[in-house]
């Protein structure tokens, strides 16, 4: 347990507040926004490159770098175990959105990976998407019932996830801090990116 008062993180490293939310059943259907020209489909055994652009430009701004340096073999016996599921989300033919379901744990489903790149922000897609994510974590064919869906968010993620989360039914029940090394620093993403985080 960290003290009160300042804690150093080493130079390299970055610190973000992780909050962990979960619900234990499924939450009254929101009204799905009209999404003309918008699509969802189930990738099966997604192909590594494909998914790390897709990755990448969803979540460049927000730092998000796990993906990306993961070795190819890691990255895909995850996306190809039976027990995870990887959806896209398509505009005029691309994938602009992802949603990634891990139902590896028994009776749980862990919302992976949920995101939209910059091209289908704004129009209520986000709000469509979560409706999918959640009908499909409670309600998965052929398998037993879940008891829990959960996620996380953390302080370096969108000002608005935190809140979507909560809106979507997800409740609040852990705070973590998280250290990991700078992905700007190590290569795995440009230095210019989130110039909202200093690099030191």
């Amino acid at each position: 347990m960290l003290p009160d008062g300042y804690s150093d993180v080493p130079a390299g490293k970055l610190a973000a507040v992780v909050t962990c939310l979960e619900m234990r059943e499924p939450p009254d259907r929101r009204a799905d926004p009209a999404q003309p020209g918008i699509t969802l489909e189930h990738v099966e055994r997604a192909d590594p490159a494909w998914y790390r652009d897709l990755y990448r430009r969803i979540g460049t701004d927000w730092l998000w770098a796990s993906r990306l340096v993961l070795p190819e073999d890691e990255l895909a016996a995850i996306l190809h175990h039976p027990d995870v599921e990887v959806y896209a989300v398509m505009k005029d033919g691309h994938a602009e959105g992802l949603l990634e379901l891990d139902f590896r744990e028994e009776g749980i489903c862990e919302l992976a990976f949920f995101g939209l790149t910059a091209a289908a922000i704004g129009r209520g897609t986000g709000r469509w998407l979560m409706n999918h994510a959640i009908a499909r974590a409670w309600s998965r064919e052929g398998h037993p019932p879940i008891g829990r869906f959960w996620v996380h968010t953390c302080t370096l993620d969108s000002p608005q996830a935190l809140d979507f989360y909560i809106r979507s039914g997800f409740s609040p029940v852990k705070r973590q801090i998280e250290v990991f090394d700078d992905p700007r620093l190590t290569g795995a993403l440009p230095a210019a990116v989130a110039p909202g985080v200093p690099l030191i």
